[in-house]
């Protein structure tokens, strides 16, 4: 079985390849006949998923013709989108639709469909779809192989795609920046666990027309997999943010140990706070920095990410979560002085659930990486109720892509972490230490005198915490606070946290860290 680390890496190596390579009206030959139409709606299409759950799983078909699977990466990216072909071209929409060709990575086809009226006609392969550049040539009856996956453009900008799935179940999107970079999936299945995960996909997609001048566009798919099936709704607004309103119903085959929930997944190599590999000149390579969690008890947390030395999960546990994600809150180019892959641009997403998801927990696995080639981040929500056949599952959620979250917290929020050897420089250090830096600013810190009482509130789950303070940085127009951490030589993680306050309650968000000594 493919492995989380393999999926995400090739399919997203042609992220350059699918920006440079517009589609453009369906040809005649893709286009269904009327007698193909069928009624669609959403009530059927979770029938469908019900219907699918109660026969055993039926992997997807076999080999691809040859001429597909001898495709090479030089090959496949030879193979380019015809500029006339691009679904609702025609008729001053707002959007439009262009598709990616099978191969290479991409050997799983999904079928497309055109909803109009309520009547749903399937979208049909053809060569016409397509330029065939390089040396690839399709045999003349090539019959319909289905396609990999879609993308989708507005007509803010018709040469830059706003979001696109491609990958099992995986899909991303964009902000006003029209920088790729963290992606999502519709379902995760026993991922972090000491055993290769399962990969849901997305078998079929059912694309609603748009009307003239509609903000929204209306996307259904379902979803297969050895241990559940589910019929998704997206309904897509694209801008800054882009916001995607999610409706999930899962039926699963089997009793699934770890199912996550609006799951997202991301990179992080090196860091202010991380720099175990750190051989680079660029000072940080990162899509997101940290895990922002907003929990039913109205509590804001923040959770720095780490590339640790070894894979591990942590779990968040909560009732009826406000909202989670993984922002890129660092906007500065000089941080990452990265023209090319330009980090600064890379977009947060932000889930907000819709109604009462329960008990659970958010959790976040934290895989070892050696490049930033490699998505090692992955987020997602674990309801505690066991996930057993023949009951349905049920959750609502809105996304939102773009430079800043939808929701923030209105205390001071961590700016920055940093992490360095403890004790007071010029000073003989009797006993190994770290010293801690955390940077807040914003909310009610900003209107304080600097001589204003705060104090920092920091604790450990071992070890030994020494001099603790908080200060105003001026240069920051923000506060700092700073300790030590003293530990015997156990290589066991500490769990750190720390927030200021002062008479009136809690002046920031609360800080997290997870801390695993050196060997």
């Amino acid at each position: 079985m493919m492995t989380r680390r393999e999926l995400i890496h090739r399919i997203f190596a042609l992220a350059a390849w699918g920006a440079l390579n517009p589609l453009n009206a369906l040809s005649g030959s893709a286009r269904a006949d009327d007698d193909e139409a069928v009624p669609f709606n959403k009530a059927w299409l979770r029938e469908q998923a019900k219907t699918l759950s109660e026969s055993k799983f039926t992997p997807p078909k076999g080999q691809l013709p040859a001429w597909i699977e001898s495709l090479d990466w030089d090959g496949y990216q030879s193979i380019r989108f015809n500029n006339e072909h691009s679904l609702w071209r025609e008729g001053g929409l707002p959007y439009q639709a262009r598709l990616f060709h099978l191969g290479l990575f991409f050997k799983h086809p999904v079928t497309l469909h055109e909803v109009v009226d309520g009547l749903a006609r399937p979208i049909h392969f053809s060569p016409e779809l397509f330029d065939y550049t390089g040396k690839t040539k399709p045999p003349k009856k090539s019959g319909d192989l289905g396609f990999a996956g879609f993308r989708i453009h507005h007509q803010d900008d018709f040469e830059r795609d706003m979001f696109s799935f491609l990958g099992a179940s995986y899909f991303r999107a964009v902000g006003s920046s029209k920088q790729y970079g963290l992606s999502a999936r519709g379902l995760a299945i026993d991922t972090g666990m000491n055993r290769p995960e399962e990969f849901p996909e997305f078998k079929s997609f059912w694309l609603e027309r748009p009307k003239s001048g509609a903000e929204n566009l209306t996307i259904h798919a379902l979803l297969d997999s050895p241990s559940v099936t589910g019929a998704y709704t997206f309904v897509v607004k694209t801008g800054e943010p882009t916001v995607m309103q999610v409706e999930s119903h899962l039926f699963p085959r089997k009793t699934i140990e770890r199912i996550g929930i609006a799951p997202l997944t991301s990179m992080y190599q090196t860091g202010e706070n991380d720099r175990r590999v750190s051989d680079d000149f660029r000072p940080e390579i990162h899509d997101s920095d940290g895990l922002a969690l907003w929990t039913g008890t109205d509590e804001w947390i923040w959770r720095p990410l780490v590339n640790p030395a070894h894979m591990r999960v942590n779990s968040f546990f909560d009732e009826n979560p406000r909202g989670f994600g993984l922002l890129q809150r660092d906007r500065d180019f000089d941080h990452y002085l990265d023209d090319g892959a330009y980090y600064d641009k890379r977009p947060s997403l932000w889930i907000e659930p819709k109604g009462a998801w329960g008990k659970g927990s958010v959790q976040l696995v934290e895989i070892q990486s050696p490049d930033e080639t490699f998505d090692n981040i992955v987020v997602f929500w674990n309801p505690s109720e066991p996930v057993i056949p023949g009951k349905e599952l049920s959750f609502q959620y809105t996304m939102y892509w773009g430079a800043n979250p939808h929701q923030q917290s209105p205390a001071a929020q961590v700016i920055a972490t940093r992490i360095g050897v403890g004790g007071i420089p010029g000073q003989k250090k009797k006993i190994p230490s770290r010293k801690f830096v955390i940077d807040f600013q914003g909310g009610r810190l900003e209107q304080l005198a600097k001589d204003a009482k705060v104090e920092a509130v920091v604790t450990a789950s071992r070890g030994t915490i020494t001099a603790v303070a908080a200060r105003p940085i001026k240069e920051l127009y923000g506060w700092r606070c700073n300790f030590d951490l003293v530990t015997d030589n156990s290589r066991e993680p500490v769990d750190l946290r720390c927030y200021l306050r002062d008479a009136q309650g809690a002046l920031t968000e609360t800080w997290l860290y997870q801390w695993t000594p050196p060997a």
